[in-house]
Formats: C-alpha cells, sequence, structure tokens
C-alpha cells in the first residue's frame, strides 16, 4: 500500500498565491528536482516562514563548513532516525544515497547508524548527534572534545550542533502537521 497521498494534514496555498521571490524558489526546485519539496509546499501556509526556513536550511546545508554536504544529510537521517520522522528519514536518505552513491548507507543510516562502517570522524560526529538528540541535557565538554579528538575544529563543532538542532526542530513539525515526502524520493538514486 502505497503511502499517503497528501503534503500534510493541513491545507496547502495554491502556488499562484506565492509571493515572486518564493515563486522562483519553487521554479528553481522544479527545474533541479523535477517537483517541489513537500516541506517546501508545507511552510508556504506562512510564506514568511518559508522564506526564512529556505534561508536557514541553505545556509546549514549548502553553506561554508567544515562538514561535507554528506556529512550533514548523515546528521540529517540520524536525527530524524532517533525522533522517528518518516518525511526526513525518507527525503535526507535519498540525498545520503546520491552523495555517497551506497544506498546501503542511507538504509544502515535511516535503520542504526551503528551498524555503518564509518569513518572515526563519522562516527564521533553521529554519536553526538544521537546523543544531543535522545539526551541533550547530558551534553557537556567531554562530547565536544570527543570531536575536536578525530579532527573537528570547534567551528565544526557548533556545525555539528546547529544541524542536529535544526533537524530536530523540523522533524518536530514535521511529524505535528503530518507531514508526508513526495513519492519521487523512493526511487531516486537506487
Amino acid at each position: 500500500m502505497p503511502q499517503p497521498d497528501h503534503v500534510m494534514a493541513l491545507p496547502v496555498p495554491d502556488p499562484s498565491n506565492l509571493d515572486a521571490d518564493m515563486a522562483a524558489l519553487f521554479d528553481k526546485c522544479t527545474e533541479k528536482l523535477g517537483f517541489v519539496p513537500n516541506v517546501l509546499q508545507a511552510y508556504s501556509l506562512r510564506q514568511k516562514k518559508l522564506r526564512n526556513f529556505a534561508l536557514l536550511y541553505n545556509e546549514l546545508m549548502l553553506g561554508e563548513s567544515g562538514l561535507s554536504k554528506l556529512e550533514r544529510e548523515m546528521i540529517a537521517v540520524v536525527v530524524s532516525s532517533a525522533n522517528h520522522c518518516y518525511y526526513c528519514l525518507v527525503a535526507h536518505g535519498q540525498a545520503v544515497r546520491k552523495l555517497s552513491g551506497d544506498p546501503q548507507l542511507g538504509e544502515m543510516l535511516v535503520a542504526n547508524y551503528r551498524v555503518a562502517p564509518l569513518e572515526p570522524r563519522q562516527r564521533a560526529m553521529l554519536d553526538f548527534a544521537w546523543k544531543m538528540t535522545k539526551e541533550p541535557w547530558t551534553m557537556g565538554e567531554p562530547d565536544r572534545e570527543a570531536l575536536r579528538a578525530v579532527g573537528f575544529s570547534d567551528a565544526d563543532v557548533f556545525d555539528i550542533a546547529d544541524t542536529a538542532g535544526f533537524y530536530n526542530m523540523s522533524n518536530r513539525v514535521a511529524t505535528a502537521v503530518d507531514m508526508i515526502p513526495n513519492p519521487e524520493y523512493h526511487k531516486l538514486d537506487r
């Protein structure tokens, strides 16, 4: 049985009512991906929030960082696994498949990142993101030092925490409004 056929449980505005800059964003997505990600369609309910979401996402995931794009996507998947966020597991699991060229890696991160054969750097990064998601009140200097010990700079530590924090927020929003991933994600990069 296929997944539910909706963007989210709340009504999604007609895209013809988008401001010019957000309409251009949707057009760019359609040009690059062949579709507009449902998360953007959902956020179009509040265009100012859509604009802010897109800016923050682009800075976190595409901006200058000591973390690779793949590492940032790996954080997204592991945080989403801890939170059981269907939308982000499907969407970012696809990004891991694409960026790594390894469909098994994406599946391992979705189910249990600990089974994946990771470099010590990636293992420490994902351990940090998992703990920050599951037990944030226990985070301390030993957690940051574990990242430094495998070569992360203080700026990288901040980027790992910031990326994990963003996905904790977006997972909760996606789950609360029953956001469903675009069906295209399931077929890509397999």
